[in-house]
């Protein structure tokens, strides 16, 4: 279980997350990710960071099973500050960050993408926020920089998630390949991008976070606090005793195994 980072090609890094059997990542695994970006992104030899990820999905996120393990909610806040500190790691990323999709992107993996400069996915890619079922709340700052806002709705509601073709065609995905396409197309992509100046490039990556019409960090965080009132309320509890309702469906079934 590691996030390491290699340096394939001039200029752009990969930072990959291997926690199996799903990448759902526990409290350490976030701020793990959140450093490695952050450094990623620190280097003056890097002009392009490429978010990738082994195994079977791209990310289940968070550990569910080391929140029902804590009798307190020490679990939670770390988690909650951890996954704050990765999201705002690849947005604030001083560099373009391409994230690589393949299989499941849920519940964390959203924020991380959704805050990534592009998106390249394969044709088995999914995406949505199953925090109802999870008993949580999050990340719907993110989806909504992917999809529109009523589909936003509607997929956080029922739990339901979007294909990498869906969102190909709200022009949030930069490009659909297949699984075994995946990596080289998001480094072609990252190729592309640190071909260009690398001062430029933090200017101009700094300029368009400056002009996001959402603070995504402040939005994510009042999201979170609803996830604390359903913790202390006992609901939170109740539902992860289960993992809520959409366990017969098949993504969602198999990033809890």
């Amino acid at each position: 279980m590691s996030v390491s980072t290699s340096r394939p090609r001039p200029g752009v890094t990969v930072v990959t997350v291997d926690f199996p059997p799903v990448n759902a990542l526990p409290v350490r695994g976030w701020y793990a990710l959140a450093d490695a970006v952050r450094s990623a992104g620190r280097d003056p030899e890097t002009r392009c960071v490429v978010l990738a990820a082994e195994g079977r999905g791209f990310n289940a996120g968070v550990d569910i099973k080391e929140l029902q393990r804590d009798p307190g909610h020490d679990a939670l806040i770390g988690v909650n500050h951890g996954c704050a500190a990765a999201f705002a790691a690849v947005y604030d990323c001083e560099v373009p960050v391409v994230a690589a999709v393949g299989g499941f992107c849920l519940g964390g993996g959203v924020g991380l993408v959704g805050n990534a400069d592009a998106i390249v996915a394969a044709d088995d890619a999914v995406f949505g926020l199953p925090e109802l079922d999870r008993g949580a709340l999050g990340a719907a700052t993110h989806l909504a920089r992917l999809v529109p806002q009523h589909l936003m709705r509607a997929l956080y509601y029922t739990s339901r998630t979007a294909t990498a073709h869906e969102l190909h065609a709200h022009g949030s995905v930069w490009r659909v390949v297949p699984r075994d396409e995946l990596l080289g197309s998001a480094l072609e992509l990252a190729d592309e991008i640190a071909a260009k100046d690398g001062t430029l490039l933090r200017l101009a990556k700094a300029a368009l976070n400056g002009i996001d019409p959402v603070d995504v960090r402040r939005s994510y965080r009042f999201e979170q606090g609803f996830t604390f009132e359903a913790n202390l309320g006992g609901v939170a509890d109740r539902v992860r005793a289960g993992f809520g309702t959409s366990e017969a469906k098949a993504t969602t079934k198999e990033a809890q195994e």
